[in-house]
C-alpha cells in the first residue's frame, strides 16, 4: 500500500494527472520508442500504437490502479494486475524492462505537469509505479515458473501440421511442438502469442485463443484476416493467411490468460460474437470432455452464416452436453431465419439459470450490451467475466463497468 505521505500527494494530484493522462501516455510511448525502436518493431503491436488504442489502455490501467490505491487502501486490484501480467508473460516481458519503462514514463509525467511536478509529487508517483511494477514482476515470475520456462523465455518453435479454411477470412492452424516434446498444459479460454517476421524485418506478435480442449497433443488456433487499410493493421493476420502453410514453423509462446472456466459444476452462459467464438469452442470442448451436467447456454452473434467460423464445432459440442442449448443471431441471415434471431443479441426470450456464471468474448459494444442485459436479469457483476482481443479498453470507461 502507499505510504501515508504519498497517498495524500497522489490523491491531491490525481485529478491533474487524470486529466492529462492521455497526453502523458502518448508522450511516454514517443520517448520510449525513440530510445528503443526495437521495442516497437519486435514487442509492441504496431497497429495498436498507430490506432492509439494501446495508449488508451495504458491510461485506463494507470487510472484504475491508482484510484484503487487511494480509495481502497490496504487492498490490491489483483484482477487488473493478473490480466496485465498474463499479457506481459505471453510477450516475454522481463523484470529488466521495468526500469526502462519507469525512466520514460517519469520523464513524460514531469514534462506534461511542468512546474507542478515537484520532487514530492515525483516521489509519490514513483511509489505508485513501483508498487504496480513489482506486483507485476512477481506475478509474471510465477507464471513463467508454472510453465517451466525462464523469465522472458516463453518462446518455442511449433510445426504447422494442418491448415483449414473456416470462412472467407478465417483460417485455423493446427500445430505441434517442433522439438518433439509434449505440448504445454493449458486451460480452456487461454491464448498463445504468435511471433512472425514480416517483410521489413520486424518481428511482430499477436495473441490467438486456443480452440482445442485441454490435454490435446496438437493445439489449434484460428486467425481472422483483419482489414489492412493504410498502415500496419492486419499485417500479422495477413502474413499468416498468405505465407504460413503445412510444414512451416511458427514461433509460439506458452499459453496464458486469466479468463478460464471455474472448475465447479455451475450453470454457464457462454456469449460470443464474430471471432470471439474461439475461446468459447475450447470451453465447450472442455465441458463436454468432463461431462458437465449443469445447464450451458451458448449465445453467438455474427454477420451471416457464411461468416460464422467454427459453427459446426460449436453445434457439435453443444449437442454433447447434458443440458446444452445454442442461440444464434445473424445481421444478414440466409433463407428462412427467425426474425427474433436477426440483428443484435436479445436475451429477453432466453432462460437464464439461477447461479449462472457468464463468459463473454467479442467486440466491446457486444459485450457491454450482453453484460447490461444480464445485470438487468439479476446476474451479479462478479459472475460476469470477459475476454478482450487487443488492448483492454473497458478500463477507459468511467461508469464502473468492467471485469
Amino acid at each position: 500500500m502507499l505510504s501515508q505521505k504519498s497517498a495524500e500527494t497522489v490523491r491531491a494530484t490525481l485529478p491533474a494527472v487524470g486529466e492529462a493522462i492521455g497526453t502523458i501516455t502518448e508522450l511516454f510511448y514517443r520517448k520510449l520508442f525513440t530510445a528503443h525502436p526495437e521495442l516497437l518493431r519486435n514487442m509492441f503491436n504496431r497497429a495498436n500504437q498507430a490506432a492509439g488504442t494501446q495508449r488508451q489502455a495504458l491510461a485506463g490501467a494507470i487510472a484504475a490502479f491508482t484510484t484503487a490505491l487511494v480509495e481502497r487502501p490496504g487492498t490490491r486490484p489483483d484482477a487488473l494486475l493478473s490480466r496485465i501480467a498474463h499479457k506481459h508473460a505471453s510477450l516475454g516481458v522481463s523484470a529488466a524492462q521495468y526500469p526502462v519503462v519507469h525512466r520514460h514514463l517519469s520523464a513524460a509525467i514531469a514534462e506534461v505537469l511542468g512546474d507542478a511536478a515537484t520532487e514530492e509529487v515525483a516521489a509519490a508517483w514513483d511509489e505508485v509505479y513501483w508498487l504496480m511494477a513489482n506486483a507485476l514482476i512477481e506475478i509474471e515470475r510465477r507464471l513463467y515458473a508454472e510453465r517451466g520456462v525462464l523469465v522472458g523465455g516463453t518462446w518455442r518453435q511449433w510445426e504447422v501440421v494442418e491448415r483449414t479454411r473456416e470462412t472467407a477470412d478465417v483460417v485455423t492452424f493446427r500445430i505441434r511442438p517442433a522439438d518433439g516434446r509434449p505440448a504445454p498444459a493449458f486451460k480452456a479460454g487461454q491464448y498463445v502469442s504468435v511471433q512472425v517476421e514480416l517483410a521489413d524485418g520486424a518481428r511482430q506478435i499477436r495473441q490467438y485463443s486456443l480452440t482445442n480442449g485441454p490435454g490435446a497433443t496438437v493445439h489449434s488456433f484460428s486467425v481472422k484476416r483483419e482489414d489492412a487499410g493504410e498502415g500496419p493493421a492486419g499485417e500479422v493476420s495477413g502474413h499468416l493467411h498468405d505465407h504460413v502453410h503445412e510444414g512451416d514453423e511458427l514461433t509460439v509462446s506458452a499459453p496464458y490468460g486469466d479468463v478460464v472456466l471455474d472448475t465447479t459444476d455451475s450453470p454457464l452462459l457462454l456469449a460470443s460474437a464474430g471471432i470471439g467464438c474461439t475461446p468459447v469452442v475450447a470451453m465447450l470442448e472442455e465441458l463436454a470432455a468432463r461431462g458437465h451436467q449443469a445447464p450451458v447456454v451458448a449465445v453467438h452473434a455474427d454477420r451471416s452464416p457464411a461468416d460464422h467460423a467454427l459453427r459446426a464445432d460449436q453445434e457439435r459440442l453443444v449437442t454433447k452436453l447434458a443440458r446444452g442449448t445454442a442461440h444464434t443471431w445473424y445481421e444478414r441471415p440466409e433463407g428462412d431465419w427467425p426474425a427474433e434471431r436477426t440483428g443484435r443479441v436479445d436475451l429477453s426470450g432466453i432462460e437464464i439459470p439461477d447461479g449462472v456464471q457468464a463468459y463473454l468474448c467479442g467486440p466491446l459494444p457486444f459485450m457491454r450490451s450482453v453484460r447490461t442485459q444480464l445485470l438487468e436479469r439479476g446476474v451479479h457483476p462478479s459472475a460476469i467475466h470477459y475476454e478482450v482481443f487487443g488492448p483492454d479498453l473497458w478500463l477507459t470507461r468511467d461508469d464502473g463497468e468492467g471485469h
